[in-house]
């Protein structure tokens, strides 16, 4: 599974991280950690337009978001 970790970025920077991991690497697992939940809720809609489930989990330092392929 591939990690990205955009905890200390605002918006846009942690949909952008996602995004060029999620062209860089298609059909793959990612885990994506951000801070907020604003980061996490918009992490989230960009996956689900790319046809990957979302699951999120509260962390201390803000939430692990768990993107599964369609599919998988």
């Amino acid at each position: 599974m591939i990690e990205i970790d955009a905890r200390g970025f605002s918006c846009p920077v942690p949909v952008v991280k996602t995004q060029k991991a999620l062209d860089q690497n298609p059909g793959k697992y990612l885990a994506v950690l951000v801070e907020s939940e604003v980061s996490m809720e918009n992490v989230s809609r960009l996956a689900r337009s790319r046809g990957y489930s979302v699951k999120a989990e509260r962390i201390p330092d803000g939430y692990r978001l768990e993107l599964t392929p369609a599919g998988k």
